[in-house]
Parts: structure tokens; sequence; C-alpha cells
């Protein structure tokens, strides 16, 4: 097991957000040894507990193990992880992975036909406004006054001011993936009253400015890169999300932000955070270890155990004939990588571009039959051992964490936005990024490309071999124009295994329906 230096999360009693209401948390309780708001925050230890379940809220799913007492009802509840509908939705929507089962909301996930009944859709919106639900209540119980009523010292307020800074970034981390997948949504601030009602919605870009402007104020509030208790966010992970932001602005608002891209990508850059030598390693049991990741959902196959996170992503891509205990996972045998996928790298053994991971033993590329695991070949980035071999603590529930943010994505930003006509940074300095990138991936100059090599088309595809399986592709594809165009097809497209255009409407997800029915201020866009 790891020897994890990160607030280990202590789930106590959960608060469920169920259709935009949102429960009354302030009530004193008539029986002294339940414990609610009015109580946990009266002790400054507790403090630490509280943003611990809002951090393992990105990947645990309730308060029993890794099933038992959910906090999300209405799904199962190993697939209601966030991480897990956060993966399901980025890259089983793209040629990046193919599921053989029939699971609810899957098949319409990856033919691209969901509608606003989608159970996986569900999920990810109830935990993204889990998560703010959340942090909510924190941000209001932490406030500075509170602190001061409640008689805690000024150590005890410094203290608690920095888990205050970081349960607004994770606020704000769930509204930029609520507005990434849909665009307007109902919104609430720790500014609300407490109590059930229903929340107004906010235009897309109302919540454009107000993440940045969360953002911009964290940039003061949080230590310096490296300064925090790994699992813990610092100002590098705020500096991502902002260039991450800015990178999507003009789908988002239809404002070109690239020059603010790269101001934020290159203070990533600059940052003590370093590109890990060794691309596999970010992948392992011991991946804690690993340079350049920047903000990880941390995973522990004996404290943290889950159905989710790099737990499904792992034991799902891997089956009983790849040897797959000696890489520390019992494998589930039902996800695979489609053609286009693979048809990204120059080989597919890894000998000279080493991000390519896949098992190719009876297996065939293209995946004619959705059902049948051999159609596709398997992936094998993510391995349960560390470094030396040694399996994790646990094949059941992996040790392996998920790397939310690392250093590489901050290179590809930065050189995609020189492209894109930002300024800051020069063509030279795009070309110098992206190559260092290549001299990882290939171990040594042999993969560089030159100037007239790197364009927009050539950025879409290296993110492709450098992010696969990391739950980036929805996102890129639809800031390229490829996601729902003719111009990019890949296999199950649409439900047809050549492929087809999409309306455009399903660059984004539908609010589900079951909100939509509870709450008569949401209007849908575009379903």
């Amino acid at each position: 097991m790891k020897n994890y230096n990160y607030i280990a999360a202590l789930l106590f009693g959960g608060i469920l957000l169920f259709n935009s209401c949102i429960n009354d948390l302030d009530t004193v309780p008539l029986d002294e040894n339940v414990i609610t708001s009015f109580t946990i925050y009266e002790d400054p230890a507790a403090y630490r507990n509280v943003l611990a379940k809002i951090y393992g809220g990105l990947s645990l799913t309730g308060q029993v193990g890794p099933d038992g007492d959910q906090d999300v009802l209405g799904i199962d509840e190993g697939t209601s992880s966030y991480l897990r509908t956060y993966w399901y939705m980025q890259d089983g929507t793209t040629e990046m992975a193919l599921w053989i089962w029939n699971d609810p909301g899957i098949p319409e996930l990856q033919t691209n036909s969901w509608t606003p009944s989608n159970e996986i859709n569900m999920g990810m919106y109830s935990r993204i406004f889990y998560q703010i639900t959340l942090a909510n209540e924190f941000i209001r119980e932490s406030a500075p006054g509170r602190l001061q009523d409640r008689g805690f010292n000024q150590t005890q307020q410094n203290e608690i001011a920095l888990y205050r800074a970081e349960a607004r970034f994770l606020r704000a981390l769930s509204y930029y993936h609520a507005m990434d997948f849909y665009r307007s949504v109902p919104f609430v601030t720790e500014d609300d009253l407490v109590g059930a009602f229903l929340p107004d919605q906010i235009s897309t870009q109302d919540l454009f400015d107000y993440i940045e402007s969360e953002l911009l104020e964290l940039e003061d509030l949080l230590v310096e890169p490296l300064q925090n208790v790994y699992g813990r966010i610092d100002k590098a992970a705020v500096w991502m999300l902002l260039a991450k932001l800015y990178l999507n602005a003009e789908v988002y608002i239809g404002t070109a932000k690239y020059t603010e891209t790269i101001t934020y990508a290159k203070k990533v850059i600059d940052s003590p955070y370093e590109l890990e030598s060794n691309y596999e390693r970010l992948f392992m049991a011991d991946n804690d270890q690993a340079k350049g990741i920047i903000f990880p959902v941390v995973a522990d196959g004996i404290n943290a155990q889950t159905w989710g996170g790099v737990t499904m992503i792992a034991c799902s891509s891997w089956a009983s004939d790849m040897n797959a205990q000696a890489f520390g996972i019992n494998p589930w045998g039902g996800n695979r990588a489609r053609r286009q996928l693979i048809e990204k790298f120059p080989d597919y053994s890894g000998e000279t571009d080493q991000r390519a991971m896949f098992f190719t033993q009876d297996r065939i590329m293209s995946a004619e039959v959705i059902a049948e695991f051999s159609n596709g070949f398997s992936v094998m980035k993510y391995k349960n051992i560390d470094i030396n071999g040694i399996p994790g603590s646990n094949i059941e529930h992996l040790d392996i964490d998920f790397p939310l943010f690392r250093i590489a994505d901050a290179y590809l930003m930065l050189a995609e936005a020189v492209l894109r006509g930002g300024s800051g940074a020069s063509s030279s300095d795009a070309l110098a990024a992206v190559n260092a990138i290549r001299d990882r991936a290939f171990g040594d100059e042999s993969g560089r490309i030159l100037a007239s090599e790197l364009t927009l088309e050539f950025i879409l595809d290296e993110r492709a071999r450098e992010f696969y399986w990391e739950a980036y592709r929805r996102t890129d594809l639809v800031r390229f124009g490829k996601y729902t165009s003719a111009d990019y097809l890949w296999e199950w497209k649409g439900g047809i295994y050549e492929g087809r255009e999409l309306p455009n409407h399903f660059n984004w997800f539908p609010i589900p329906a079951s909100d939509m029915a509870a709450n008569p201020n949401l209007r849908q866009s575009g379903y």
C-alpha cells in the first residue's frame, strides 16, 4: 500500500443533492449524538476531514468502502463515481474506447445517441452538483466571520482559510465541468440561503466569468507549486484550469482568449513541476512518485476503495488472456480502443513512440462487432505495479492515482494557442514545447518534427497520443470542430460502424430529464 502524505477521506454523513433541491444543512438536531453542520464546525480539527470528503468525492461513491450508503441515488453506486462518469462521457463517446457490455447508459453514449434520460449523464450531473453542494457548505461555514465567532485562534483561522481556498477551487472545477458538458446550468453558491429551493439557471457567459473570477482570486490564496501535501492543489492547479478555460473560451462564449492561455500555460511550464522522463510511470501504482502530475485524483487499494476511478479504467481494459494479475489487476475484459486511436501511432508495439501500449495478440484492429472484446486492441496504459514490478496492495481496487492535470498538457496548450494566434510565445517556443513531449515519448530526438509539420491537425493527433484514456478527448474534438462534423469519423460514431455526422447539439449534453421536470426555472439547450 502507498504511504500517502495526503488528507485521508473521512466519510461523514453525506449531503444528498436531488433534483436541484438543496437540503437544509443548519438544522439543530434533537438528539445530541447526531452530528450536523451546526455542531461539526465547532471543532477546528473537523475542517480538514470535511475538506477530505470534497476531495474524496472525485473518486469515492458513498460512506462505506467501495459500496454501501451511496451519495447519489438513482444509479448503480460504482457507476456513479465522479471520475468514472467523467471518463465515460469524455473518452467513451469518442474514438478512444468501446465497451462490450450493455450497462445502462453506455450503448447510447458510445454511439452518440444519448437523450436527456441517459443514466450516466444523470450520474455525472448529479455528481457535479453534489460536489458543489459539499463545497458550498464548507465555504459558508469556514467564512472568516464564522471562525471568529467560534473563538478559533489566528493559527487555526489561517489553516482553515487555506482549506477554504482549496474548496473554492474544487467548486470552480466542478462548475467548469458543468459548463463544458452542459453550458448553462443551475447556479448556487455559499451566498444563497440555506434550505430547499429551485435554483435559477446561469448563462454560459456568466458562468465563464464566475469561474474566471474565482480562479484569479485563488491564484493569490493558494500555496506555491509543490508546497502542498500530495493530493491537494496548489497555484499550478489554478494556472492549469485557467489555461484550459481560456483555451476553450471560443467554444464556450465565442471569444478567443489564446493569449491568456499562453500566459497561464507558461506559468505552469516555468514552475517547479517537470516532465516525467518515463511516460509509463505516470500510470503505475507508485505514480505518486512520478514527476509532472499537478493534480491527481488519489487512490488507495486498502483505504480508498472504489469501483470507479482508475479501478474501472484499468480493470475494464485488461482481460484474462493478458496475464493481468502479474500487473496487479483483476481483469474485467470489457473495454478496448477503436481503430482511429491506434492509427495515430507510427506502430503499435511502442518500440518507436513508447506511449503506444496495446495488446494485439488474438485481437483485430477494427471493432466491427461491439460485443466482441477481441475486436479492437486492448489498452495496457494503466498498470497496478510499481516501478520495480511489485503489484499494488489490492488487485480489486487499485493504487493508481488518476492524473487529472499534468504538466504535459501545459506544453501542448501553449503550442496550440500559438498556432491559433495567441501572443506571448513564439512559433519556435511552440515547436520546442511539442518536441519536448516527443523527445520523452521516443526516448531520443528521433520523434522531433519540423516547423512546417507543426499544424493544428498535428496538435490534435498529438493530444490523442499523449492523453488517450485520460478523459481529454471529447473536449478536444469539440474545440477543433471535429466532434459532430463529417470531417472526422470513427467506428460507431452516430451508431453505424463507418461513422457519420452528428447534429451540432451533441457537442454538449442535455440537462437530465429528471431535473428538467423538477425545476421549472431550467431551459434545455437544443434537445
